[in-house]
């Protein structure tokens, strides 16, 4: 069995973070492990409290699951401060799995998720990422990319990074579709469902990067561990509990067409 390894913050509601991942990954047959960053007071309205773990006890967590697992893949998720950036970032850069890294600012109902003098040091870890995946407004912050703007989008060519920009609305055929766009060098690749109009939202950016860590881990390429990793989002949104008073989970158990 292939294993992955999160490193992400807690959200105690269950939706989001280490524990959507974990659920992502039980769902495609892969080990989770994880290294937790901060703990958050959370639910789906909104999280109330943020408390960051030291960075000698998330070395120590990274250090236990290298020691004893063989990581086929790693998904970044919440690391809020520059410190923590700062180490996680010393582990990554001695990896050789496929790492996707979801630049985590703020959650769906907007609770700042990374503290403003992070940014920059966390931009330093895209080199390692086989992807970046940003929403629409993660674009924005880390690459200054506007959708369909085509000057803009020179500004991901130019940092040499792997790119899947999430989540942009278009319609076409008379559809709304959801779309993300891969970008890779000059080359870019569309990937498309249905739009669901709902307000179960909570913890799709996390569920999304850990399918597609998942996918990888099982020896996909990225375009189809990506292709395959939509369509599970998109069915976990179709099959949403509709439970809390904000944006509620998706469910990760009907994720996938045959579960």
């Amino acid at each position: 069995m292939k294993v992955v390894l999160t490193i992400a913050g807690s959200d105690s509601s269950g939706g989001a973070g280490i524990q959507a991942d974990l659920k992502t990954f039980e769902a495609f047959g892969v080990f989770g492990t994880s290294a937790i960053t901060v703990l958050t007071a959370q639910n789906t309205t909104g999280v109330s409290a943020i408390s960051e773990l030291s960075v000698d006890f998330i070395k120590a967590q990274l250090q236990a699951v290298r020691d004893d697992f063989e990581i086929a893949a790693i998904k970044v998720g919440m690391l809020y401060s520059k410190e923590i950036i700062e180490c996680v970032g010393e582990f990554l850069r001695q990896m050789q799995c496929p790492i996707v890294l979801d630049p985590v600012c703020i959650s769906k109902v907007g609770s700042p998720l990374l503290k403003d003098d992070a940014i920059e040091a966390l931009k330093k870890l895209f080199s390692y990422a086989t992807v970046v995946t940003p929403n629409i407004y993660e674009a924005k912050k880390f690459f200054g990319y506007s959708f369909g703007d085509t000057d803009s989008l020179q500004s991901i060519i130019n940092s040499g990074v792997t790119v899947l920009v999430k989540n942009q609305t278009l319609e076409l055929a008379n559809e709304k579709k959801s779309v993300d766009q891969l970008i890779f060098g000059h080359q870019r690749r569309v990937f498309s469902t249905r739009r669901v109009e709902s307000t179960n939202l909570h913890g799709t950016g996390c569920s999304y990067s850990s399918a597609i860590a998942a996918n990888l881990a099982l020896g996909y390429p990225l375009d189809k561990a990506i292709e395959i990793s939509k369509e599970f989002i998109y069915n976990a949104i179709l099959n949403a509990p509709h439970i809390g008073h904000g944006a509620g989970p998706i469910n990760h158990k009907k994720g996938l067409k045959y579960a």
